[in-house]
């Protein structure tokens, strides 16, 4: 086990699918002997709570916790440190993996999007990180990191609409 991140305790966002990012970053952080907070709200917290399950019979390792925290939420960032504090006393860091866009905009031109279809995406996908760093400060660890993830925005990508500017 490469050890680098022993004792370390991270909360990972966006973690819904195992061919995901998020969940690529949660298994590494994990073998590299980190503590792994997930967060999911609403009915994709049962999903992310099946992934966490995943991640720990995978490497046999200790359950992973995951958090409410719905990105569009005040009373949900306010919560967050209490949450965290369930699990353990400060993050080191967080990776921020979020993002969504309804469907009826991820598909549709830019120009024909409606203004709360548009800032649901912009909201999750982008204010997001700010509010969640604001949220983080008084459980994280001096120092601490912070990642955001984004795409690769050099070439086009078909169907993704508002994504692309929300991200």
């Amino acid at each position: 086990m490469n050890d680098v991140l022993a004792g370390k305790r991270l909360l990972i966002t966006g973690v819904l699918t195992g061919s995901s990012i998020a969940y690529a970053a949660a298994r590494e952080a994990r073998a590299q002997g980190a503590t792994v907070v997930l967060s999911g709200f609403g009915r994709s917290k049962s999903i992310t709570e099946r992934i966490a399950r995943r991640l720990a019979a995978d490497d046999g390792g200790a359950p992973v916790p995951v958090v409410e925290l719905d990105l569009t939420s005040d009373a949900d960032y306010d919560a967050l440190p209490e949450r965290l504090r369930e699990h353990v006393d400060s993050v080191d860091g967080a990776l921020h993996a979020a993002g969504f866009a309804p469907e009826a905009i991820l598909n549709d031109a830019i120009s024909g999007a409606s203004w709360q279809d548009a800032a649901l995406a912009l909201q999750v996908s982008t204010w997001s990180l700010p509010a969640l760093c604001r949220a983080l400060r008084p459980v994280l660890a001096r120092p601490a990191s912070i990642v955001g993830l984004t795409f690769d925005a050099t070439v086009s990508w078909p169907n993704y609409g508002w994504m692309g500017i929300a991200k």
